[in-house]
């Protein structure tokens, strides 16, 4: 169970992970040393998996967004998933329950470039049995944080 000291690191690091060590420590009430030692635990705990810097889509050609839900057939779901982990535009896969078996979020530069994508390759990727498409018009919010779901001690 994570702490409030934890929660507190968690919460700045998310929402800064430039902070230094001395910045952060202020933040939550720490000295540099013990905030560091902290930082690490957390880390050796995999509450921390990485750190990196947020990209905006648009700015870097990537204009069309999409959600794509994949049925699959029963005998491939772990090659289905070997290869959407290897693939370059889907940016996320969620195991679901429902009419679908997967739910992926998919990037291109165009529409051109998401109907190449669908029609060449996604059909492709192994036991694929059917897929539906739901575009992105404008994106609302994608800067949820995770510690904000957290229950508080």
């Amino acid at each position: 169970m994570l702490s409030k000291t934890d929660i507190a690191v968690l919460t700045a690091l998310e929402a800064d992970a430039r902070l230094s060590f001395a910045q952060l420590g202020q933040a939550v009430g720490l000295s540099k040393s013990p905030c560091w030692k902290r930082v690490q635990a957390l880390e050796q705990a995999g509450a921390i998996k990485g750190y990196r810097t947020l990209l905006d889509p648009a700015v870097l050609g990537l204009e069309v967004a999409a959600f794509v839900s994949v049925t699959v057939a029963f005998d491939r779901h772990a090659e289905f998933e070997q290869a959407v982990a290897r693939h370059r535009a889907i940016l996320a896969c969620h195991a679901t329950i429902g009419e679908a078996d997967y739910l992926l979020k998919v990037t291109t530069a165009s529409m051109a470039d998401l109907d190449h994508l669908l029609r060449q390759e996604l059909w492709r990727l192994p036991g694929v049995q059917r897929f539906t498409t739901t575009m992105t018009m404008r994106t609302v919010k994608d800067d949820g944080l995770l510690t904000s779901a957290l229950p508080r001690p």
